[in-house]
């Protein structure tokens, strides 16, 4: 891949999101936010289909009302985690490129300053280090409050911090808690298929969440790479073993088991976080024990989730809406796999359909519209991450290429 194409192009692309997220604190409007509204706050009376209510039309509305509703604006604990990571990647970037010195800020001082706040935001209270989203969120039978956990929250907390080790041993050390939190409180449990975790504390007991326990397994992966005990690995296979059962014979997942118990089908982003756990064990632990799991997924991944023009359809059956989460999380699968070429193809269909101006994005494309909001976390938080980790693939490729001339 040219290097004038696949970094120098696309290097001004993080610079410039990275830019527009640090000049706002990395806080900004969210996916599920509604529940932030002042107005809302003010109402007198509880009432859970108010709360929907608001919810959803700060959610699904063509036009942003979070003005008209005065949402708060808030730093995301997942956005957070996902910034950390794309500054260190930036700093990784500009040393393997010789550019450190054409650095206007330090991104490995913005990464320490955004771990920290991790470690100061993260919630108390239960068995180990864990966090979850900052605002309350209205689920149709419960409500998740700031102090409810989640593992998918706490799975992107644990990576952060496990690579911002390098600048404080401490992040290590707390982010190694995170297992007795997965164990203990998410009621880690054997099953006749591998075993199961909990999505939250007030996750209902009718349903099962697969992509959330995927990504619980992958955090798993990830501190066993970091401490090498076995007791991690088997507890993220047996996970895995029971997500890989319940593969369709299409290749992908349901959000949820029984799929009737969501609005969701295998959409795309869902399914990305499933088939990126299961690529970090192949890459970590072993590379045989999912290979046909992995190869039928990626098949349908690609086939069905992605166009040839690098568009990201919402799920097997829907083209709309075209989320910008999809297409994210679609590039970090492909640079994971080493298909840059499809990976720059998702960069690039964004970049032309997505982007506002430089450094910032929007958030969904719909069949007649474009959702014109720049959500920080679904948005910009994932730009940088998926943008930062397929330009350091393609400076690995470039490097490897450079060496196999001399």
């Amino acid at each position: 891949m040219p290097r004038s194409r696949a970094l120098d192009r696309y290097v001004s692309v993080l610079d410039s999101t990275l830019e527009y997220s640090r000049r706002r604190g990395y806080a900004g409007p969210d996916y599920g936010d509604g529940m932030s509204s002042e107005l809302l706050q003010a109402f007198p009376l509880e009432n859970r289909l108010l709360n929907l209510g608001v919810q959803e039309i700060v959610k699904r509305t063509p036009v942003d009302v979070r003005p008209l509703l005065r949402v708060e604006h808030r730093r995301n604990y997942k956005g957070a985690a996902l910034f950390a990571m794309a500054n260190l990647n930036y700093h990784e970037l500009a040393c393997a490129l010789g550019t450190r010195a054409d650095v206007s800020f330090d991104p490995q001082a913005e990464a320490a300053t955004l771990a920290d706040w991790l470690l100061e935001e993260r919630i108390t209270g239960y068995s180990g280090f864990c966090g979850g989203h900052r605002h309350e969120i209205q689920h149709l039978h419960t409500k998740g409050v700031p102090s409810d956990p989640d593992i998918v929250s706490t799975t992107y907390a644990v990576r952060a911090l496990l690579r911002a080790a390098s600048l404080d041993d401490r992040y290590a050390e707390i982010a190694r808690t995170a297992s007795s939190f997965l164990v203990e409180d998410l009621n880690y449990r054997e099953v006749s298929e591998g075993a199961k975790i909990d999505y939250h504390m007030n996750h209902p007991e009718d349903s099962y969440t697969l992509n959330s326990a995927a990504l619980g397994a992958g955090m798993l992966v990830d501190l066993y790479a970091d401490t090498g005990e076995d007791e991690l690995r088997h507890r993220a296979a047996r996970i895995l073993d029971h997500v890989a059962a319940h593969q369709t014979e299409i290749g992908g997942w349901p959000y949820r088991l029984p799929a009737d118990a969501s609005h969701l089908s295998m959409d795309s982003h869902h399914n990305g976080f499933i088939i990126e756990s299961f690529q970090r064990y192949r890459d970590v632990v072993d590379d045989g024990r999912y290979s046909d799991t992995l190869s039928s997924a990626l098949e349908f991944y690609r086939n069905e989730l992605f166009e040839l023009d690098g568009a990201p359809n919402f799920d097997e059956t829907n083209a709309y809406p075209r989320d910008i989460h999809a297409s994210t999380q679609g590039m970090l699968v492909f640079t994971r796999e080493g298909d840059l070429e499809f990976a720059e193809r998702l960069l690039r269909w964004v970049l032309a359909n997505l982007q506002v101006e430089p450094g910032r994005f929007y958030f969904r494309k719909h069949r007649y519209h474009t959702k014109r909001v720049t959500l920080m976390r679904w948005c910009q938080a994932w730009m940088s991450y998926a943008v930062s980790e397929f330009l350091l693939a393609a400076s690995d490729r470039m490097a490897t290429e450079t060496d196999g001339f001399r």
